[in-house]
């Protein structure tokens, strides 16, 4: 079935199956993302069946790509909202940006500090020897509570 946009150019809708196989994500994911606000829902066919089109797999698109960059689900609606406000749109995503970012930063400060702490306890255990003498073991058994 072809349809016309309203630039007049002729396109055919897609079902689900071939939204998911064009964008590499799993239909239940589609629903999921629908359920959620994240996809627009799709109009229904004469048969009663999904039918996209061709910006669903641009707006596909768009989530998978703002996950890679570590926003969250919550985070991509408010940047797809952001992203239809030709006023103050670039103002807010930046600012969403700009908290992902210090989130993750934050992350990575914390992630090395671990790695500080794990290094240390793992240069000092000789990998062999009694339990006892395991400084890693030691400091998870009796540092609850306590930093490294």
């Amino acid at each position: 079935m072809i349809n016309a946009r309203n630039d007049g150019a002729a396109f055919r809708p897609m079902s689900i199956g071939e939204l998911a196989r064009k964008t590499g994500v799993s239909a239940d994911k589609l629903r999921y993302y629908e359920r959620e606000g994240l996809l627009p829902r799709p109009r229904r066919g004469s048969s009663g069946y999904r039918e996209y089109g061709a910006e669903a797999a641009g707006q596909v698109h768009f989530i998978l790509r703002a996950k890679e960059l570590g926003f969250s689900l919550e985070e991509i609606a408010d940047l797809l909202n952001l992203s239809a406000d030709a006023e103050s749109g670039v103002a807010g995503v930046k600012a969403r940006a700009s908290r992902r970012l210090a989130e993750i930063e934050g992350q990575i400060a914390r992630l090395e500090n671990i790695r500080v702490r794990l290094a240390s306890l793992v240069a000092a255990c000789p990998g062999h020897g009694p339990l006892e003498c395991c400084p890693i073991l030691s400091a998870i058994r009796d540092g609850e509570g306590k930093r490294f």
